[in-house]
């Protein structure tokens, strides 16, 4: 069991080390990150879409990284924004890390880039303990979800800087009830902004670009709670928040085990965010998979508008 926990313990601290490094790097030369996460099929591709075609209609640099275990379908699609667009493969891994983005954003993401959206693994467990160096962290919903989904995942709602709700044109065919909603995100983030959209009819387009350009120009930021909790030490839990400590967020592991934590750590001035890292026993990084391979668990692709998929190395 020791060694297990000094495995964990030092895999958590290596991906605080990369996203301090990397959110710092990113900071210096203007670029702000997005980290949007949420449950498959919540719509999160078909809102970021509009959101860079929005972006690039104002003259925002943008870019996207889109994450998935496999095929190329949502990089492609984002691509028809016209904006720089890059498909990580992760060969199975159920998230993204902060030494992944990294890799795959050298020698790729334009100088200028003021926005990155990273769009994570389609899942609110693993991703939600990973800090990626961002500097806003959106959790979506969409109302097919249940009006009860902030308190079955409390983590990764527990944690976010901002909530979207997705589809609301079908919300009443759904009877999706917006205020148990809205009551059950408040119950596990007291003070986070909750807003609107549907992809489909332009509802709320805009808000989620609008929040990312303020935060990058320097406004305040909500700070989860959850984040600013003290340490809690050997948990024996199932699934849910397992560990916190001031600047960093909770975990979600599997059921049935006890786990030790790794101290908080300091982020670049400015950024107000909800940090996360590590993940128990079968989520570390998959095997090499062939040409294309540019770290550990995952293989890449750039997508450039109009030019189809071009591996990278």
């Amino acid at each position: 069991m020791c060694r297990v926990v000094d495995l964990k313990q030092a895999v958590l601290a290596k991906n605080d080390a990369a996203a301090h490094t990397l959110r710092t790097e990113l900071t210096a030369r203007g670029t702000t990150v997005v980290n949007l996460l949420s449950s498959p099929g919540s719509g999160k591709t078909a809102l970021l879409e509009r959101e860079l075609g929005l972006a690039r209609e104002r003259g925002v640099a943008v870019a996207a990284l889109t994450a998935d275990l496999a095929t190329e379908n949502d990089a492609l699609r984002l691509a028809r924004s016209g904006v720089p667009v890059k498909q990580v493969l992760t060969d199975g891994l159920c998230h993204l890390e902060a030494g992944m983005v990294g890799r795959h954003l050298d020698g790729w993401m334009p100088e200028d880039t003021r926005l990155l959206f990273v769009e994570n693994v389609g899942n609110l467990v693993c991703p939600a303990s990973y800090d990626l160096g961002e500097s806003l962290r959106v959790v979506l919903a969409s109302v097919t979800e249940g009006e009860d989904k902030p308190l079955k995942y409390p983590t990764a709602f527990g944690l976010a800087q901002l909530v979207v709700v997705t589809k609301t044109d079908i919300a009443q065919a759904v009877e999706f009830d917006e205020d148990a909603f809205r009551a059950h995100v408040q119950q596990v983030n007291p003070g986070v902004e909750v807003v609107l959209t549907s992809a489909r009819r332009g509802e709320g387009l805009g808000i989620l670009l609008d929040r990312a350009l303020a935060v990058g120009a320097g406004g305040a930021v909500h700070a989860p709670v959850m984040a600013q909790q003290p340490p809690a030490h050997h948990h024996h839990h199932a699934e849910g928040p397992v560990r916190d400590h001031a600047g960093g967020p909770a975990h979600d592991h599997a059921a049935g085990h006890d786990h030790d934590h790794v101290p908080g750590h300091d982020h670049a001035p400015g950024h107000h965010h909800a940090p996360g890292a590590g993940h128990g026993p079968g989520h570390g990084p998959g095997p090499e998979s062939g040409p294309g391979h540019t770290g550990p668990g995952s293989v890449t692709r750039a997508v450039h508008p109009h030019s189809g998929v071009v591996p990278t190395r």
